[in-house]
């Protein structure tokens, strides 16, 4: 059940991870959502970590 719970945030953290970059992209990248998406995305990978 854990590895589910692991591959479900590693898809999780992988679609962060695009959507940063996609916001990185624009040509006036919003910093508001993309602080947001960082802070989720850490949040993702500490619970990974902890899930491992």
């Amino acid at each position: 059940m854990a590895s589910a719970h692991l591959n479900s945030l590693t898809a999780r953290h992988a679609a962060l991870d695009a959507s940063v970059a996609a916001e990185t992209r624009r040509p006036l990248p919003d910093q508001v959502r993309l602080a947001r998406l960082k802070r989720e995305k850490l949040k993702v990978k500490e619970e990974m970590t902890r899930s491992a």
